[in-house]
């Protein structure tokens, strides 16, 4: 990448209304301080996560980030990793998931979660956790003309 562009350009199709098997997926983990889940240094966490996965050698498939907001004040953020990152929180997620992109402004989100939790009850599946996937920056948003962001959840 460019240093014009810090985040990839995201093709929706391969996770838009998917289920996705993942066995032993590698994720490291940190939080991000939220103000009424707006988050605050998200990017200062990810230089972090970038250095450590750089330093380790590591990749970021798919440029995967999953976000877990814990409450209105935390945000555990799951950046995907090909292997084991030295002196970072590694944790392994697996199941089943089933994955829905929206596009849209960010005050979206809410109506965006009810969309998501009719479409997986039509599906007759159940949520027992769910993650947000903001797919670009704000500026690489601008950028590509495109806000997306994949709501993701382990499903039965």
């Amino acid at each position: 990448m460019n240093k014009e562009e810090c985040c990839p350009k995201f093709d929706p199709a391969p996770w838009d209304e998917k289920i996705l098997n993942w066995k032993d997926k590698k994720f490291i983990k940190d939080k991000v301080f939220t103000i009424f889940y707006m988050p605050m240094n998200f990017g200062g966490v990810m230089k972090k996560l970038d250095a450590k996965i750089r330093k380790s050698e590591g990749t970021v498939p798919d440029w995967l980030c999953l976000s877990d907001h814990t409450s209105k004040w935390n945000m555990d953020v799951y950046l995907a990793v090909d292997k084991e990152i030295s002196d970072a929180e590694n944790v392994t997620i697996g199941g089943e998931f089933f994955s829905k992109v929206y596009e849209g402004p960010y005050k979206d989100t809410g109506k965006w979660c009810k969309d998501f939790e009719n479409i997986v009850k039509s599906k007759n599946l159940d949520i027992k956790k769910w993650y947000m996937w903001y797919t670009a920056c704000p500026k690489c948003a601008k950028k590509y003309g495109k806000n997306y962001v994949v709501i993701m959840a382990k499903i039965n």
